[in-house]
């Protein structure tokens, strides 16, 4: 990370912004999601978008699952993919032990196995920012956040096998 910040470009390709390479914007949003319940209904496609763009910093074995869970949020909406993340979180519960399931992302395709892509048209150091990141609302954050989402699964479906 210290060279992104001497180049002023993130290695997901996108240009620094006024906070700094993604990983300053992610950690800020991790922050502030902790002190605002509505902005952390947005944490699960947060999270997914972050790592699929940035798998240097994540465990390669959860990007399948972050992959299709990004296709999930954008075929069926925020909502839905809540709804899959309660049920997750509920089956991984030490009392149950039943683990995850994962049937409500069998119909979406598996992460390409040509990437990661270079560049993405939509990153987290391009996230307008005011003060707070819900500062033009959080229906502006949504967007911007589904923006993210839907360039990470763009760039990784335009990966060559």
């Amino acid at each position: 990370m210290a060279d992104e910040r001497i180049t002023g470009q993130c290695d997901c390709g996108a240009p620094a912004g006024p906070l700094g390479v993604c990983a300053d914007y992610y950690h800020a949003i991790l922050a502030e999601e902790q002190a605002d319940p509505r902005m952390y209904r947005w944490h699960a496609p947060v999270v997914c978008a972050y790592l699929l763009q940035h798998p240097a910093q994540a465990h390669e074995k959860h990007l399948d699952n972050q992959f299709r869970l990004l296709q999930l949020y954008l075929d069926r909406g925020l909502d839905a993919l809540l709804r899959v993340a309660a049920h997750q979180v509920a089956r991984n519960n030490h009392r149950a032990r039943t683990g995850y399931d994962l049937t409500p992302l069998a119909a979406y395709a598996a992460l390409p196995a040509g990437g990661p892509p270079r560049r993405f048209r939509a990153a987290f150091s391009g996230l307008p920012f005011g003060g707070s990141f819900v500062s033009g609302g959080y229906e502006a954050y949504g967007n911007g956040v589904e923006a993210i989402a839907g360039a990470t699964v763009e760039a990784w479906r335009a990966v060559p096998a």
